[in-house]
């Protein structure tokens, strides 16, 4: 038992690196604003190889870096909470549907609706944008669209190569 705290721990670590390395370092400009990150992915892999709580930490923990090391310091309390309620989402979704492709597939929809309403909600109501927050939605759906696809691609080679039966975190 301690020892399996002690690897989610470790894992949950390594996967909130990951999520803030796969943010910053792998930018594809986008023509909405800013750019198109592999943060997502990464938030998605935490909620279903960690399940809901080290994997909402890990998610959370890692996005919010992101923007504190970045001059975005008035977004991480709002990342926090978005990118851990996402990985929360999807890991306690794929549960309940079986943990299926169709299951991982509809939680990660969720999850990245969680997203672009959050950074909506949060930009307009706590940052005082309005509706004007609005601006962002457009460019929050291809983020959301890009790590869903490529958060299901990788999920699903490292359950195929059985990656993820060596590691046992769930």
């Amino acid at each position: 038992m301690k020892d399996m705290r002690i690897r989610k721990m470790v894992f949950a670590a390594l996967m909130a690196a990951l999520t803030y390395v796969a943010t910053m370092v792998v930018q594809i400009p986008s023509p909405m604003q800013g750019y198109v990150n592999l943060g997502d992915c990464c938030v998605l892999l935490s909620g279903w190889m960690l399940g809901p709580w080290w994997g909402g930490a890990a998610a959370g923990i890692g996005s919010m870096l992101t923007d504190l090391l970045n001059g975005y310091a008035h977004y991480a309390p709002g990342t926090f909470v978005i990118k851990g309620c996402m990985a929360i989402a999807a890991a306690l979704l794929a549960k309940a549907m079986g943990n299926k492709a169709a299951g991982y597939a509809v939680s990660g929809v969720v999850a990245e609706v969680i997203m672009v309403a959050g950074y909506f909600g949060y930009a307009a109501l706590l940052l005082g944008k309005g509706i004007g927050a609005a601006a962002s939605i457009p460019g929050n759906l291809v983020q959301a669209a890009m790590g869903l696809v490529i958060g299901l691609v990788l999920f699903f080679l490292l359950k195929r190569s059985k990656v993820l039966d060596k590691l046992a975190l769930q």
